[in-house]
């Protein structure tokens, strides 16, 4: 009868997962907060026994014949010899190589797993393992203990992953540290498109990039490493923020507890609401914030409440129009250097110093995403939304790119790279998003996926 009762409530929570689509618009369940809270704690106590790590990540989807599953293979055997602790996702593909050639040097080799709606298995070199059901507590077990974050090419989760980190150091709450992308002919194309679209716009900085090393093999990618091994400073998400015996442990754990109880409080009422993302770098007269700005009032006549990032660019365009057509402007901010940044179009805020609480509240109530041309935090959020739909973590919503000229080089190389040839996503995965040019076109595929029901008149 317990196992039964266990299964009941499992299964429930399954249901009311928090990225799924709200209809009461209600996101206060106690059961919620204390489920995410009993990950950060556990994971935490978990990571404390742990030293010297570096973390892996690419596909899960490369069996041990092809050559990126033997390259991480012998990268996991090269940090066991060195000393390194090798944590990956704990499952198959990439991971299971990085682990495997952990134990066979006789290392540390750590799984940090997924509990997924269909099976996601540890893999048999694991020696140490644990699990998340969230995906965001996962990702912050995942990448704030580790000295180096080693890439291979993967799907959308990757990408989450690594634009995730890239972000956090670029805004100071993850320390710099070696970055090391593994395997030319998958990022560097990658790294191009981020100097070409992203720099020149002001989005990234150059020097910003420069920091990624960019190999073909496990003996440079340890090279790098090793030439990099200055101790790190702490940093906000710094595992050792978080010790169990550290005094301002509890601090830390009921500030993240008191982020979720407010953010979810600020997230109840909503039903109908459309994110909106895009980079803060461009001018009140160009064509973009324009475009941002008829959005807003697009969105806001037709009854949705408009959430933004709160800060300046195409979010304070997107809040303005949203604004003064009357509709529900919403900002969503982050503590960035000790300084919050809000728009005056706001007309309800709220701001966050984790950016993994900022980032479930800014995804959870959506009915939609468009995304507008920005940075590494407007890629981060845009992986992560289609690593939740494909990984069924998260209900089927529109996700639509603004601008072909902006995104079209990023679908080409997920289309022939992603889809093709290295077979990291499903011949379905690049259907996920769509990639429009106007705000007609967006309105158009967003009202196409509203409830005939709810449909404004």
């Amino acid at each position: 009868m317990r196992e039964e009762t266990i299964k009941k409530v499992q299964e429930q929570a399954d249901k009311d997962f928090s990225y799924a689509l709200n209809e009461t618009g209600d996101y206060r369940e106690s059961w919620r907060i204390f489920r995410i809270m009993a990950e950060f704690v556990e994971g935490y106590q978990f990571l404390d026994s742990l030293s010297n790590v570096v973390t892996v990540f690419g596909s899960a989807r490369f069996d041990e014949d092809q050559k990126h599953y033997k390259i991480a293979r012998e990268f996991g055997t090269l940090l066991a010899k060195k000393g390194y602790t090798t944590i990956t996702g704990g499952g198959p593909g990439i991971m299971e190589a990085a682990n495997r050639g952990a134990q066979e040097g006789k290392g540390r080799s750590v799984g940090i797993n997924i509990q997924l709606p269909f099976e996601q298995r540890v893999n048999p070199y694991v020696g140490e393992s644990t699990a998340f059901y969230y995906f965001f507590t996962r990702k912050v077990m995942l990448t704030s203990p580790a000295q180096a974050h080693i890439f291979f090419p993967g799907g959308f989760g990757t990408f989450d992953e690594f634009f995730e980190v890239v972000h956090n150091i670029e805004i100071g709450k993850m320390c710099q540290m070696p970055i090391v992308l593994v395997g030319k002919d998958y990022w560097e194309p990658i790294v191009a498109f981020i100097r070409e679209k992203c720099v020149p716009m002001g989005s990234v900085k150059e020097e910003h990039v420069n920091t990624w090393h960019v190999v073909d093999t496990a003996k440079e990618a340890m090279d790098i490493m090793e030439n990099s091994n200055d101790e790190l400073p702490k940093c906000d998400l710094s595992v050792s923020n978080f010790h169990s015996g550290q005094k301002n442990m509890d601090w830390r754990i009921f500030r993240i507890m008191a982020e979720l109880v407010e953010g979810f409080e600020f997230l109840t009422g909503l039903v109908e609401d459309v994110t909106v993302l895009g980079t803060r770098h461009v001018e009140k007269e160009s064509e973009a914030y324009e475009k941002a700005y008829e959005l807003g009032r697009a969105l806001a006549n037709s009854g949705y409440a408009v959430i933004t990032g709160g800060s300046v660019g195409i979010a304070e365009a997107t809040n303005k129009g949203a604004m003064e057509a009357g509709g529900d402007s919403l900002g969503i901010g982050l503590d960035v250097y000790g300084k919050e940044s809000m728009n005056p179009y706001v007309t309800k805020s709220i701001s966050f110093k984790f950016p993994f609480t900022r980032k479930l509240i800014v995804t959870a109530p959506s009915k939609g995403f468009v995304f507008f041309p920005g940075g590494l935090g407007t890629m981060h959020h845009l992986f992560e939304v289609l690593t939740l739909i494909e990984t069924k973590k998260m209900q089927p919503v529109p996700i639509i790119l603004i601008g072909h000229a902006y995104w079209e080089p990023l679908h080409a190389f997920i289309k022939e790279t992603m889809v093709h040839d290295l077979k990291t996503i499903s011949d379905k995965d690049d259907e996920l998003y769509q990639i429009v040019d106007t705000v007609d076109a967006a309105m158009k595929l967003i009202n196409g996926f509203r409830p005939h029901n709810n449909k404004k008149a």
